[in-house]
C-alpha cells in the first residue's frame, strides 16, 4: 500500500545491513577469566577457606606430615570460638616455633601461597586439637586419663597408638590448669611427640593459645588423594557434664573448586551479554 515503509529482516534504517557482534574468542577471553577466578581465590582464603600443610607428626595418626588440610575461617567471622575435640590451626601465640627449621620457598610455591594453595612459609602456624576452652580445669596425672572438669576422657580413637594420654616427666607432662576465659588448651595426638600447651606453660600465656590467634578449624584432609577425610569432633567430648557445644559446619571445599564456581555464572553473563 501506498505510504507504507517496511525495513527488511536484518537490516537497519535505510535498507543498510546490520553487523552481527561476533561473540570474542575464548583465548582472548582466558586471561580475563583466569584473572577473576585468582580475584576469587584471594578471597576465599582470606575469608573462607585456607590450605595448610601438616609439618611434623605430632597428629599423628589422625593427621601425617605432609598432609594438606582446609581450614575454615568462615565461621569465626560470624563469632564462633573453637570447642573441645576440634582439630584448630592457630598463630604460634608465643615463640613455641622457636629453633625449628625453615624453607626458603620457590617463585611458584610463593605464588600458591599467596593464592591459598599452599601455606605462605611466612606464617608461623601449628595445629592441634583443643582440649579445654575458657573455664576448663584440665588435669593429667601419672598416664591417664585426661579429665576435662572431673570427666575423664576415652581418648583411644585419636591417641597415637601405644601413647598415654599423659606423659610421666617433669617438663609439663603432669599437669592442673584452669583455662582462661578467651583462651583454649592444646594438645597434639601424638601425645609423646608433640610440644603443645603442656610444655609451653613458662610463656607469656601459660601454655595457652589466645582465642584471637586461631586462624580456624581444619575441616578436612584434601591431600594426598588417598588420605581424603573429614576432621569430625570425637564422641568423647560430647559426654555428659563436658558442655561441650555441636561443631559449626565446615566448609569442604578448595579454593581452587570455589573461584571456578565463581568464574561459571561470569561467563554466562558475558555471553548473554554478546
Amino acid at each position: 500500500m501506498t505510504g507504507e515503509h517496511t525495513t527488511a529482516e536484518g537490516q537497519g534504517p535505510g535498507g543498510t545491513a546490520r553487523t552481527a557482534r561476533k561473540p570474542r574468542s575464548f583465548w582472548k577471553e582466558l586471561p580475563i577469566l583466569i584473572g577473576i577466578a585468582l580475584v576469587l581465590a584471594l578471597l576465599i582464603k582470606t575469608f573462607l577457606v585456607q590450605a595448610f600443610s601438616i609439618p611434623s607428626d605430632s597428629m599423628q595418626n589422625t593427621l601425617q606430615q605432609g598432609d594438606r588440610v582446609l581450614v575454615d575461617k568462615l565461621t569465626p567471622w560470624f563469632g564462633s570460638e573453637p570447642e573441645r575435640g576440634e582439630v584448630v590451626v592457630f598463630h604460634d601465640p608465643d615463640n613455641w616455633l622457636a629453633g625449628e627449621p625453615t624453607t626458603e620457598p620457590n617463585a611458584l610455591q610463593t605464588f600458591l601461597s599467596w593464592i591459598g594453595l599452599m601455606p605462605s612459609a611466612e606464617e608461623k602456624d601449628l595445629i592441634k586439637r583443643v582440649i579445654g576452652v575458657g573455664g576448663d580445669t584440665i588435669e593429667c596425672k601419672n598416664t591417664g586419663p585426661l579429665t576435662v572438669n572431673g570427666k575423664a576422657l576415652d581418648e583411644k580413637s585419636y591417641v597415637y597408638a601405644g601413647n598415654t594420654p599423659c606423659s610421666v616427666d617433669d617438663q609439663g607432662g603432669q599437669f592442673k590448669v584452669k583455662v582462661p576465659e578467651g583462651y583454649i588448651w592444646v594438645m597434639g595426638d601424638h601425645r609423646q611427640n608433640s610440644r603443645d600447651s603442656r610444655y609451653n606453660q613458662s610463656d607469656a600465656h601459660h601454655g595457652m593459645v589466645p582465642v584471637k590467634d586461631v586462624v580456624g578449624r581444619a575441616v578436612v584432609i584434601a591431600w594426598p588423594v588417598n588420605r581424603w577425610d573429614n576432621l569430625p569432633v570425637p564422641d568423647t567430648f560430647d559426654q555428659s557434664g563436658l558442655n561441650a557445644q555441636p561443631a559449626a559446619a565446615g566448609l569442604p571445599t578448595a579454593p581452587q573448586g570455589l573461584a571456578l564456581a565463581g568464574v561459571v555464572p561470569v561467563v554466562w553473563w558475558r555471553r548473554r551479554k554478546q
